[in-house]
């Protein structure tokens, strides 16, 4: 199904995850105002063509021509892999499935993930923020508002969600951080995520045993009496669903509460908007601040790549099948066929508009409802709790992550 690649070929660069700052990396707003695709190594290694137009990233998400099933090992992996070990790799990670599987799993989830669902999670996410932002004034002025507000809230929130020990937080999230550079080899990548299903697997033994009331806990009890064959989910499944959760639901909201506060903190003026949207009894103006943030920040560079087993027509051009096709997420939420005006700029009065910040299609974020929740009431207590949060240093000292899958700021220094 995959297109030849020729190893003595220089490699694509990882142009669909790379950024300025904040912005795109201006060649990929470039190739979106050219409507065009070009070939880009993907963070696993893989050749993929990128799309960056906000239409062309919903249909490569979206289409069902696109699939993850017939994507390869990653480039660079030694070990022979057969068909099933490669299924199993791939168990319970959804953003690695296709339907019929994909499905099958996703529907066990979906309850636990509504609107109602997460809010009954409220009282305990703003504990953890409290306590979080409790520490940082205790401790005083500067403060690194990644590694002590940022990092720790989701990290915790998804604990609770999982059951993880407390004492294990910072094992996973070390791990968690490791899976997602960009200077890994492949044999590191694997090893890592070995290592990451490893500790998964002891958590799911756990819930055998003695099934809590958190997130493995039920599945155990309504879907772990039955192979996967019948509808119920085994234990490999159960590890790769507790991985998958654990990366993406902190890594991913812990960079907006991040870079966030960075967008805010460099313009007074989206500011203001945001702490009288914080003190309106309206609960409108925050949730359209927060979606703002959220289609301007664009965690996720760029989207898992698919395989097309069919000629699609994206855009312009033509993806042949066999092509391994990515989609550039911060340039697609940016596209100026979403709205007139500036799309590169904050502006948390604007109207909320489509974005794909959480993916599209059926591959859409499961934990998206408790994503804005956990940002409505992060930024809420932050700024209430700290109204003279300032940078503690010059803008242009901070430092980036350099081509990676989720984009983010290592440290964010502040004072109050």
């Amino acid at each position: 199904m995959s297109l030849p690649i020729d190893p003595d070929v220089t490699p694509a660069p990882p142009l669909g995850l790379r950024r300025d700052g904040l912005d795109p990396d201006p060649g990929v707003t470039s190739l979106r105002e050219q409507d065009g695709i070009c070939p880009v190594t993907t963070l696993a290694g893989h050749r993929a063509e990128l799309v960056t137009g906000y239409h062309d990233a919903r249909m490569v998400h979206g289409d069902p021509a696109f699939g993850f099933e017939a994507v390869p090992p990653p480039p660079g992996i030694t070990e022979a892999l057969s068909p099933a070990e490669m299924h199993r790799r791939r168990s319970g990670m959804l953003l690695a499935l296709d339907p019929p599987d994909h499905t099958r799993l996703r529907r066990m989830l979906t309850g636990r993930f509504t609107v109602r669902a997460m809010k009954a999670l409220e009282p305990r996410v703003t504990a953890i923020v409290d306590d979080a932002l409790e520490t940082m004034a205790a401790a005083g002025p500067p403060a690194d508002l990644v590694a002590d507000f940022a990092l720790p809230v989701p990290s915790l929130v998804i604990c609770e969600l999982l059951g993880v020990p407390y004492a294990d937080r910072a094992g996973f999230q070390e791990r968690a951080e490791r899976t997602l550079r960009s200077d890994l080899t492949p044999g590191e990548r694997s090893e890592v995520i070995r290592a990451s299903r490893a500790y998964m697997a002891t958590l799911v033994e756990r819930s055998r045993r003695d099934p809590g009331d958190d997130l493995l806990g039920m599945l155990v009890r309504e879907h772990g009496d039955r192979p996967a064959a019948e509808g119920g989910i085994d234990d490999e499944e159960l590890a790769g669903l507790a991985n998958l959760l654990l990366i993406a639901g902190h890594e991913t909201t812990s960079n907006v509460i991040a870079l966030g506060t960075l967008a805010l903190l460099r313009d007074p003026t989206q500011m203001a908007l945001l702490r009288a949207a914080v003190e309106d009894p309206d609960p409108a103006p925050l949730s359209r601040a927060v979606e703002e943030l959220l289609r301007l920040i664009s965690p996720v560079s760029a989207g898992f790549p698919r395989v097309a087993p069919r000629d699609v027509v994206v855009g312009s051009p033509a993806i042949p099948a066999g092509t391994w096709g990515t989609a550039s997420l911060c340039a697609a939420n940016r596209d100026p066929a979403l709205a007139a005006g500036d799309l590169d700029g904050l502006d948390l009065a604007r109207e909320p508009l489509p974005h794909v910040a959480f993916g599209y299609g059926i591959h859409h974020c499961l934990g998206a409802p408790l994503a804005r929740i956990e940002l409505r009431i992060a930024f809420s207590a932050l700024l209430r709790r700290f109204p003279a949060l300032a940078l503690a240093v010059d803008p242009a000292e901070l430092e980036y992550r350099h081509d990676a899958l989720i984009h983010g700021v290592e440290t964010l220094p502040v004072t109050w």
